[in-house]
């Protein structure tokens, strides 16, 4: 488990650099990270707080209009990573054509459970057209950070 948490958390490091040093393209794949803002939520009553130092990753690979590989999720460090994590969450993706105009939505599973490192993939599929892909983060019935990649020719 602590492999693959210190990858996961090298990956984002490195994602992170990535976006600021190129755009995000999808023709053979792109990988993208967010922050996550700090905030606090209310469960059952108790208060939960996501402290900084949380990345939302979103990576895609494919050509084109055609996606074979889709999966976005958290990854925290420092203080991030003592938090109780995220409660009654859930990952949406999203595809926007080039007018900005959402035209499909892969909803995932709300998840009751707490988790510091919620993930999800989400299926291989072709485009209708070129715009963009997006994945959203949504805790506690509000969504909390988004990250997203063009798919152009």
């Amino acid at each position: 488990m602590a492999t693959q948490y210190a990858s996961r958390l090298v990956t984002a490091l490195a994602s992170a650099a990535l976006v600021l040093t190129s755009p995000s393209q999808a023709h053979a794949g792109a990988i993208g990270s967010t922050p996550v803002q700090s905030f606090e939520y209310s469960v059952g009553g108790a208060t939960m707080k996501i402290p900084t130092g949380c990345m939302f990753t979103h990576i895609i690979r494919g050509d084109g209009k055609k996606i074979t590989y889709q999966n976005a999720g958290v990854d925290c460090a420092f203080v991030g990573a003592l938090s109780s994590g995220f409660c009654n969450w859930r990952i949406d993706f999203t595809y926007a054509d080039t007018h900005n105009k959402t035209y499909r939505t892969s909803r995932g599973a709300t998840h009751s459970e707490c988790k510091i490192d919620p993930m999800r993939n989400n299926s291989p599929q072709t485009l209708p057209r070129y715009g963009k892909a997006c994945a959203h983060l949504n805790v506690n019935g509000v969504r909390r950070v988004s990250q997203c990649h063009h798919i152009t020719k």
